[in-house]
């Protein structure tokens, strides 16, 4: 069964243009997610899917594959959906799982990867998978920009939101609280199939893709990481970012 990433990106991100190619420590942001991910032990390959070729030629530079996709997507699923058919075309190969590795997460580890993919092998009736983090702190916990998760005793998510929940208003200080970490592993099928769901109320309230899956009546196995990460949504953010990875060990392996 082959294991694939592949990482969406465009050039006209609303709250950050440009963006993939926005330089942290010298490289391009998409460039740290690429070269992380493929260090993923679990992963046979990792693809790049933009309709920008700007991005499409500084993947190819850095020895990279890229696969041009539709300017006309909105959501990154759909656009990793459509990449998806071309590499099967492309390779002769059916995939078995796709892993949709957010390109604003330039500090991921490839265990993070790993251990993403890892309940999928365990169990194939796990159709998709979400990574989860501990928010940093209140301030995270208020932030638009982080998505929300609270999920059941078994670690299926319950649901996402943008807004901070669970409430601290309500006394809830002492109940985990957690991020959603946009590496998402698909089984091959159930991504096709999710991309011809309709899209649903709450999804769109939210603007979080996993809604669906769940307003429609499907399951997202949660899988809890100690690995403290942040994503990119603006300048400051990539301020921060870079200042991190600045003292990160693990970007003198590369």
């Amino acid at each position: 069964m082959k294991v694939i990433g592949i990482i969406p990106a465009r050039m006209s991100s609303s709250r950050f243009p440009g963006k993939p190619l926005a330089k942290i420590c010298g490289m391009p942001m998409v460039g740290h997610v690429l070269i992380r991910s493929k260090k993923s032990k679990l992963l046979d390959e990792v693809y790049v899917a933009t309709c920008d070729k700007e991005i499409y030629d500084y993947v190819e530079s850095i020895g990279g594959k890229a696969i041009m996709t539709s300017n006309k997507h909105e959501r990154g699923t759909d656009r990793i959906a459509e990449a998806l058919l071309t590499i099967e075309k492309r390779t002769n190969d059916k995939i078995g799982i796709v892993v949709n590795i957010q390109g604003d997460e330039p500090m991921l580890t490839p265990e993070m990867i790993d251990a993403a993919i890892k309940p999928m092998i365990e169990d194939p009736s796990i159709a998709c998978v979400n990574l989860m983090a501990p928010l940093n702190d209140q301030e995270e916990h208020e932030d638009p920009n982080e998505v929300k998760v609270v999920v059941d005793k078994s670690n299926f998510a319950m649901y996402f939101s943008r807004e901070p929940i669970p409430s601290r208003k309500k006394g809830a200080k002492d109940i985990p609280m957690n991020k959603q970490v946009c590496i998402i592993p698909f089984t091959r099928d159930f991504l096709i199939k999710f991309t011809n769901l309709e899209p649903t109320p709450l999804e769109i309230v939210e603007s979080v893709d996993m809604l669906r899956a769940m307003e429609h009546g499907y399951k997202v196995k949660m899988v809890p990481t100690d690995v403290i990460t942040y994503s990119v949504d603006n300048q400051e953010d990539l301020n921060v970012v870079e200042d991190l990875m600045a003292k990160d060990k693990f970007i003198l392996t590369y």
